[in-house]
C-alpha cells in the first residue's frame, strides 16, 4: 500500500463510495461487505498509506472480525496494528497467525511478515521470508514485487554479509 500514489486515484469515484458507506453504516444493518467498503474508504480519504487513520482501520478490523472471523482478515488486522502501534507489535501477531498454521501456504501472510522483518532492519530473516513467499505465489505481478524485494535487501547485504 504504501507504493501507491493516491494523487492517480479518481476522488470523485471516491467521494460517491464514501457517501455510499456513510448511508449503509447509518442503517445498522450492515455485513462484513459494509465494513470492508469501510476500511477501503479510510484508506482512499488518506493522501497516503502512512496518513490513514490506522486507528480507525484496526477498530473497523475488530468489528469486523466479531462479523466474520478468519485468519485473512486476522493478517489484515495485524498489518494495520503494525502501522498504527509499529512493526514488532504486528510482527507478533502474524507470528501467531503463521504459528497456528492456518496460513502457513498463504504467500500474503509470508509476504507480511517479510515487510515487518525488512522495516526492523532483520534483513536475513526478511530475505528467507520473502523467498517463501515467492515460493508460494505463482502471480505474475505479486512474483515481480517479491523479487524487486529481494533484489533490494540483496543489496542492502553487500558483498561480505551475502
Amino acid at each position: 500500500m504504501d507504493e501507491q500514489d493516491h494523487s492517480l486515484w479518481n476522488r470523485e469515484q471516491i467521494q460517491e463510495g464514501l457517501a455510499l458507506v456513510q448511508q449503509a453504516l447509518s442503517s445498522r444493518r450492515f455485513g462484513p461487505y459494509t465494513l470492508q467498503a469501510a476500511i477501503a474508504t479510510v484508506h482512499a480519504e488518506a493522501p497516503a498509506a502512512a496518513a490513514a487513520d490506522w486507528r480507525q482501520i484496526v477498530g473497523l478490523y475488530d468489528v469486523l472480525l466479531r462479523v466474520e472471523a478468519s485468519p485473512v482478515v486476522e493478517l489484515n488486522r495485524a498489518a494495520a496494528v503494525a502501522m498504527r502501534d509499529g512493526p514488532e507489535i504486528g510482527l507478533a501477531l502474524i507470528d501467531a497467525i503463521l504459528a497456528r498454521g492456518e496460513l502457513a501456504g498463504y504467500h500474503r501472510a509470508h509476504s507480511a511478515r517479510a515487510d515487518l522483518c525488512r522495516r526492523l532492519g532483520r534483513t536475513h530473516e526478511a530475505i528467507a521470508t520473502y523467498e517463501c513467499a515467492l515460493a508460494l505465489t505463482t502471480q505474475a505481478p505479486e512474483r515481480r514485487f517479491i523479487e524487486r524485494r529481494l533484489a533490494e535487501l540483496g543489496a542492502d547485504l553487500g558483498p561480505s554479509q551475502g
